[in-house]
């Protein structure tokens, strides 16, 4: 099915339209002039978002909200015993992944994608922000609320697509690829991939389709993306990291809190050899100097000149749910940040910790999935010892069957044991505040993690 076979006065359902790159994915198209709704299970503001933009949302799935639906976009989430999707094979009503119509959406722009087990949604954000800044208007489509937007997606004028793809269901390979970015490689959604080898095959095949006129940026830090790259056939690629090995190798790093600077080293075929001093990015931590030089890496070989990415790193004001000031009580401090993987939760208390080494530091953790966590258990309770404190929260299912064998207590103790630090174990929203306002006296810095609803708990809690 070509885009332009697409009616634009065909209707087209969205099922999970409240996730977020379902919701950013609606929008855009809306805003293309296609006659968009949607369906999920509660109201969110994905949802209220998608309603402001005059796109008809319906609370919970049945097969009548289908009505006059003629194509029907889904989430990964959505499960074939849903109703919308039952109704939806029985009447013939053609089906896409939300990749699949993505790809369609944007098969006529100058594609960079940015893939990676971790830190796509910040990557793709510092990219648009740049492309935006140096007025090329770029179509949007990232995996988080970029904080300057206000939004998830936007559709530009320009002749480039910025685009967050998602690999937890394979569909990153469908995209049309221009430019690209593959931040890293973790055992991740093996549920899907059976094992890490077939996980580590797609991301090799993903980096062969890069075409002769365009061009991937790898990390060469990352431990498994430097084993596939003798087997990257196409050699088209240019790497980035701290490694003297890189292309565009980072030196001098500084870490402040809310803030890191560094100077970068360029050695390229395509580029003039030099080292531009001093850039500074107003995120923390190592992980966001990578994210940062992929994205100074890529801008640079489009043309983008260094003085307005400069300005644009030092300008960038985040992503929503990374790292996220959400309340202040005192001298108390409470953050939010999606990370739900032990990669994620090592890096992000590694630079609050860098940055705030005197503070006593309290993470929350939800974890999410109960399949996650039987495969990086271990990883998991290794996690946090850079914590103070861990307040262990119930496992969030995420529609999964809850595991009778999973015991919380005992997972508890298996993080004191591997992480060395107290762990306290909570049943619900109630418990949490209630240890709040029993155990915070000064200066604290809380950090809630997880991909579920621990981030609706801490914004609503009044304290």
């Amino acid at each position: 099915m070509e885009k332009s076979k697409i009616s634009y006065r065909e209707k087209i359902h969205f099922i999970g339209i409240g996730g977020i790159g379902m919701s950013g994915l609606a929008e855009v198209m809306k805003d293309m002039g296609f006659n968009v709704q949607g369906s999920d299970v509660t109201n969110s503001k994905n949802v209220e978002r998608c309603r402001k933009n005059g796109i008809k949302v319906y609370i919970n799935h049945d097969k009548k909200n289908l009505k006059n639906s003629s194509i029907i976009v889904r989430s990964s989430a959505i499960s074939n015993k849903n109703p919308e999707i039952k109704f939806a094979k029985k009447r013939k009503i053609k089906i896409l992944k939300r990749a699949e119509m993505l790809a369609h959406v944007v098969a006529l722009k100058k594609n960079i994608v940015i893939t990676g087990s971790h830190g796509k949604t910040t990557t793709t954000s510092l990219i648009s922000r740049i492309l935006y800044d140096a007025k090329l208007d770029p179509t949007i489509i990232n995996g988080g609320v970029i904080n300057s937007i206000k939004s998830s997606a936007r559709l530009g004028r320009g002749d480039w697509a910025v685009l967050e793809a998602d690999e937890s269901d394979g569909s990153f390979l469908n995209f049309p690829v221009n430019f690209s970015v593959v931040t890293n490689i973790d055992r991740e959604h093996i549920d899907f991939y059976k094992n890490f080898e077939n996980l580590k095959n797609s991301f090799l095949y993903f980096l062969n389709k890069t075409p002769a006129i365009g061009k991937a940026f790898i990390c060469i830090d990352d431990q498994e993306i430097k084993k596939i790259i003798p087997k990257i056939k196409n050699k088209n690629f240019l790497t980035y990291g701290f490694s003297k090995d890189a292309n565009f190798q980072i030196l001098n790093p500084v870490y402040k809190k809310q803030l890191s600077s560094f100077d970068l080293k360029i050695s390229t075929p395509s580029l003039k050899k030099t080292i531009i001093k001093n850039i500074k990015l107003n995120l923390m931590g190592a992980y966001n100097i990578l994210n940062s030089v992929s994205a100074i890496a890529l801008c640079l070989h489009i043309g983008i000149s260094s003085k307005i990415i400069k300005n644009s790193l030092y300008k960038f004001s985040g992503i929503q749910r990374r790292l996220t000031k959400v309340l202040v009580k005192g001298k108390i401090e409470f953050f939010d940040d999606y990370a739900h993987h032990p990669t994620e939760i090592k890096s992000v208390l590694k630079s609050v910790r860098i940055a705030n080494h005197k503070r006593k530091i309290i993470s929350v953790f939800q974890p999410h999935r109960y399949s996650r966590l039987k495969l990086l258990k271990n990883e998991f309770a290794s996690s946090f010892n850079d914590s103070n404190i861990v307040i262990l929260c119930p496992v969030f299912s995420a529609g999964e069957k809850v595991d009778q064998k999973y015991d919380n207590f005992n997972f508890a103790k298996l993080i004191a044991r591997n992480s060395n630090v107290q762990v306290i174990t909570i049943q619900n929203e109630k418990d949490l505040k209630n240890f709040f306002q029993k155990n915070l006296f000064d200066n604290e810095l809380v950090l809630c993690m997880g991909a579920g609803s621990i981030s609706k708990w801490i914004r609503e809690m009044e304290l």
